[in-house]
């Protein structure tokens, strides 16, 4: 990636056009980044405290849907991140076909959109716990906000390696949407890890997720493993998704077009 200021210019022309797509079109559009993961956050509320009544550690906190918020909305950035990249190439096959410019833009436009769009609604949800009295650390917000960017640039990274790939192997997508279900489940999104038998969690430590949830939720919520330590290892995993990513990007874009 060349960041100077013509690729800059690109990608901030290609985000907006991807968010007024998908978010400014309608009314209805805009309303749903935001209204989906409350919807989500309301069932596993009732599901997990009103009829399993699941209940936390003490060592993470005692209020499940302040535990819950925290987590879920990284999670739906990412994970719509990844989801509506994967197709960047094909879907710009025409504009590829015609115009140079820097194909990564059109990668990293959908990543940045997913994550300007939720991470504006996980802010406004913040200041709505907030204001009706449940304890968020203001403090942590910014060991949360470098978490975040790092789960950004983690997203990139990844990104960049499956939209190349997709154009090869045409049913990646599909697979995508499945794997990305297990992921969640497998994640710590609505369970802590301390609540889990010692021999699964110390699997469950592996998941790279574990590192970018953990990094958010523990200064919001003021927990054991907050502070920068707590960030190193989401931006080791981070930089080496990049490094990843770029190098699959740049193997196999000469060869994008011929595939489209």
């Amino acid at each position: 990636m060349r960041p100077d200021a013509r690729w800059l210019n690109l990608l901030r022309q290609f985000t907006a056009r991807d968010l007024r797509q998908r978010w400014l079109g309608s009314l209805s559009g805009a309303l749903w980044a935001l209204l989906q993961p409350l919807f989500m956050l309301a069932i596993y509320a009732v599901v997990f405290v009103e009829i399993l009544k699941v209940r936390l550690p003490e060592r993470v906190g005692s209020d499940f849907v302040l535990f819950l918020v925290v987590a879920l909305w990284p999670w739906t950035a990412f994970a719509e991140a990844l989801n509506r990249s994967i197709n960047a190439f094909p879907e710009h096959a025409g504009l590829l076909a015609k115009v140079a410019l820097p194909r990564e833009v059109l990668v990293l436009a959908p990543v940045c959109s997913a994550f300007l769009v939720h991470g504006l609604g996980f802010l406004a949800v913040l200041a709505v716990l907030a204001m009706i009295g449940k304890p968020i650390h203001a403090a942590g917000l910014p060991q949360a906000a470098f978490g975040f960017a790092l789960l950004a640039i983690f997203a990139t990274g990844l990104s960049l390696a499956l939209a190349s790939l997709q154009v090869f192997v045409r049913d990646l997508g599909q697979a995508l949407g499945q794997f990305m279900t297990l992921w969640f489940f497998l994640s710590p999104v609505f369970y802590a890890p301390e609540m889990l038998p010692p021999a699964i969690a110390e699997w469950f430590a592996w998941n790279p997720m574990a590192a970018f949830l953990g990094a958010i939720r523990a200064p919001l919520l003021g927990t054991p493993g907050a502070g920068p330590g707590a960030l190193l290892a989401p931006a080791l995993l981070a930089f080496a998704a990049l490094a990843v990513g770029l190098w699959v990007f740049r193997r196999l874009r000469g060869h994008l077009e011929d595939f489209l």
